[in-house]
């Protein structure tokens, strides 16, 4: 198997990735949605962050 490669030992070459079937989506319709979900993750992580960082300052208050 190496001989037939050339002796190049990139493992990339051995591995390989699975073929991924094409949906038939548009990209820009693909990226539309996948970028909408990643605007609602960030804002859910800025709540997330402000509660646990009021939850910090509660913890403060009570030493």
């Amino acid at each position: 198997m190496i001989a037939k490669e050339g002796h190049i030992l990139t493992p990339g070459r051995y591995v390989g990735s699975e073929a991924i079937e094409d949906d038939g989506v548009p990209f820009e319709q693909r990226f539309g949605t996948l970028k909408g979900a990643l605007i609602e993750q960030f804002a859910e992580s800025s709540r997330l962050e402000a509660l646990v960082m009021s939850a910090l300052g509660a913890a403060n208050e009570d030493e």
